[in-house]
């Protein structure tokens, strides 16, 4: 079977951290995601999707994401169902993600606002941040990798000299 989610959107809200009775981080959002079709002489229309985040991935998007921040979702859409205060039986559909990206725009951290936009790559080159939200393994990094350094300034004593008669393995 093949359950799987991949969504890019608004978050509607600033997302709140929240504790669970063993300690468990959890967090849980909407995201506005705009459709692609528009009639002509229409606005154009937005789907809201709920989203659960739980442990280092939680925790990730509390620290990071604010309303109207651009964030992609990698998740499984999930069903539940609750019993409401007036009795009555209600179903909850929801994408527990699994790992979540920056997109978009960098959020400013001195000023609140957003800086250049990123083009859809993850914050820093980081890989994006996820778990297994019921008890699997965390793919959480607690350090962001070293991004390579670049030879574009580098001098002809960074390389060596392939020789040009053997054979490539290739």
């Amino acid at each position: 079977m093949l359950n799987r989610v991949i969504l890019m959107g608004r978050l509607v809200s600033d997302p709140e951290l929240k504790t669970t009775n063993t300690g468990i981080s959890v967090t849980s959002f909407s995201i506005a995601v705009d459709r692609n079709y528009v009639k002509s002489g229409e606005e154009r229309k937005a789907d809201f999707f709920n989203i659960v985040c739980w442990r280092s991935t939680a925790e990730f998007v509390c620290r990071f994401f604010g309303k109207g921040s651009l964030i992609a979702v990698d998740g499984q859409l999930q069903s539940r169902t609750y019993q409401a205060k007036d009795g009555t039986n209600r179903t909850v559909v929801e994408v527990v993600a699994d790992n979540i990206s920056f997109t978009g725009e960098r959020r400013d951290t001195s000023g609140g606002g957003y800086a250049q936009p990123y083009g859809g790559q993850n914050y820093g080159g980081q890989p994006s941040y996820g778990n297994q939200p019921y008890g699997g393994s965390q793919s959480y990094q607690s350090a962001p990798p070293q991004v390579p350094t670049s030879y574009q300034s580098g001098s002809n004593a960074d390389f060596q000299e392939m020789p040009l008669d053997d054979d490539l393995p290739f």
